[in-house]
């Protein structure tokens, strides 16, 4: 049976012997998702998509990873990866999610005047934000198993996390904004309303919600320190993580945005 391994030394990497068979369920739960996705990109030919697809694919990798590191709960390198590739692959995600937007908006007529931030603007100031949060979070990844430097990269991943929540809060504005304006201007007979644009959109704010969510938590997790109950307790990290990034994966399925670019527009 496996036991929990100091790394060099007195310093543990985990508070626990993470689970083989809760981590290659994880694996096997996104896998099929993952490949769904890739085949409906490939598809509709729904470029903005391909980050989203990365990010299962980030999934899978840190669980599997997770499952490989049961007997090596001493070794760096397993434990860095798998905390890499699960921390990021919702970051992938926003990073479609935030592209989708403009393409909703782009694809009803007169939409763009309607949008607090023009499409175009949209999508560079929402994906630098998202690219920051990865940069940020990412570089802490060599830090992490250094018990000198452990609470640097813990305080490096918080504002990597705190970035992505202030981003994904400001894009749920943003998407409000316009359903709003929308809504008047339907009111006036001027757009139509009731359009499949809406039903894209609360698919949008479903899956930023779950995100959001995720990230919050996670903020809380990493405050609360590598002792603390959320980072102490392997459930944690598949409900408040695993499930809602599978809940996300799902819901962007069901309503995929690939059918905006056939019903609407060729960008």
């Amino acid at each position: 049976m496996a036991q929990l391994e100091p790394y060099k030394g007195t310093y543990y990497l985990w508070q626990y012997v993470p689970s083989i068979p809760a981590a290659v369920i994880f694996a096997l739960l996104f896998l099929l998702p993952t490949v769904f996705h890739i085949w409906k990109i490939c598809k509709t030919r729904a470029r903005f998509c391909i980050p989203f697809a990365i990010g299962g694919v980030f999934e899978i990798q840190g669980y599997i990873i997770r499952a490989i590191a049961h007997n090596r709960t001493s070794q760096l390198i397993p434990y860095i990866l798998q905390n890499v590739f699960i921390l990021l692959a919702p970051v992938l995600f926003a990073a479609s999610i935030y592209m989708a937007l403009g393409r909703i908006i782009r694809s009803v007529p007169g939409g763009a005047q309607h949008a607090l931030i023009q499409p175009a603007w949209q999508t560079k100031i929402f994906v630098a934000g998202d690219v920051v949060s990865f940069v940020v979070q990412g570089s802490a990844a060599g830090l992490m198993g250094k018990g000198s430097k452990a609470g640097m990269a813990n305080d490096i991943v918080i504002g990597g996390l705190l970035v992505q929540v202030g981003t994904l809060a400001l894009f749920v504005v943003t998407a409000v904004v316009f359903e709003g304006r929308m809504m008047r201007a339907a009111a006036a007979a001027v757009v139509d309303g009731d359009g499949e644009w809406r039903g894209h959109l609360r698919a949008l704010y479903g899956v930023s919600a779950l995100v959001l969510v995720r990230s919050v938590i996670r903020v809380v997790e990493y405050a609360m320190g590598r002792t603390g109950y959320l980072l102490a307790n392997e459930w944690c990290v598949y409900v408040f993580d695993g499930v809602l990034m599978l809940a996300v994966m799902l819901v962007w399925g069901v309503w995929h945005p690939g059918a905006i670019i056939d019903n609407y527009t060729t960008l």
